[in-house]
């Protein structure tokens, strides 16, 4: 890193920080709703089989959709500002989950959920102690995936003023040529990528910590 670029950080090291914060708060806050709903959707598909395809259908083309055009259509209903950015990394970050959550469910041994029902357990509670633990690491992989694409969509989504680091890569990119322009775009893109690898860093752990020791890989 050249003197050039630390003075800079070091500079505005009270903002870089603010902001950093600000991005990864956006991305857990949009990721952790995604999971949400995402789940729930899939444990409907596996109550509901005749809806599978229409999840896979939604997941497949969801992700087709260009950011940018996204924001666009959600301007005229959440206008510019924080809800549109975040409306944005929740609609990705839901398809990866999805996807994952529903192949994880239905890929739980079904003579497992017949012992369990056998035992008297009630269909909430085989869920709850069967189904989910055994599709967690599946469900967390998508989870790991929607997190490192909600931190490239949360960047992009600083064009509609969202929070985050993006407004550096934006403001630098229009200031070509100006003194700090490279300074700026490079520190909002490092800046995401590290963030990244922090949070996928978190999850790993998180996964190691809360999946069940006879199916850890």
């Amino acid at each position: 890193m050249s003197p050039q670029v630390w003075d800079f950080i070091v500079e505005r090291r009270e903002d870089i920080a603010y902001n950093a914060f600000q991005h990864v708060n956006l991305v857990v806050q949009a990721v952790l709703l995604a999971f949400v709903i995402a789940v729930l959707l899939a444990i409907l598909v596996t109550r509901v089989p005749a809806l599978e395809s229409a999840a896979n259908s939604v997941s497949a083309m969801g992700l087709t959709i260009p950011s940018l055009a996204l924001l666009g259509l959600l301007l005229p209903i959440f206008g510019i500002g924080p809800i549109t950015a975040f409306a944005a990394v929740a609609f990705y970050a839901m398809l990866p989950i999805l996807r994952n959550a529903v192949v994880g469910l239905q890929g739980v041994d079904r003579t497992l959920i017949e012992s369990a029902r056998g035992m008297g357990m009630s269909p909430v509670g085989t869920m709850l102690r069967v189904q989910l633990p055994l599709a967690w690491p599946v469900i967390l992989a998508g989870v790991r995936v929607s997190t490192q694409m909600s931190m490239g969509i949360a960047a992009i989504a600083a064009i509609v003023l969202g929070p985050g680091l993006g407004g550096y890569i934006y403001t630098g990119l229009s200031q070509i040529g100006g003194a700090n322009a490279l300074n700026q775009a490079l520190l909002g893109t490092v800046g995401v990528v590290i963030l990244a690898l922090i949070l996928d860093a978190l999850l790993l752990l998180l996964g190691r910590l809360t999946t069940p020791k006879g199916i850890r890989v």
